[in-house]
């Protein structure tokens, strides 16, 4: 694949550059949406969600970007 996207799998389909860049945009968007910590709501659940949600798209984040530091 490309040395400028991260090479993405999904169900044994790797996706194009230009849908890796597209999945890159769209973690890092979420997770600025997520410093909100009411985005999901402002109650216990919504504020869990939102932990939950920022630990995993980091862990992805850091997946995509570990080729390129």
């Amino acid at each position: 694949m490309s040395h400028n996207e991260a090479d993405v799998a999904v169900n044994g389909a790797y996706l194009t550059e230009a849908q890796s860049m597209a999945l890159r945009v769209a973690v890092g968007h979420m997770l600025m949406d997520l410093q909100d910590p009411l985005h999901l709501g402002d109650d216990e659940h919504g504020r869990f969600m939102v932990k939950a949600y920022k630990a995993r798209l980091e862990e992805v984040q850091e997946l995509i970007f570990r080729g390129f530091k």
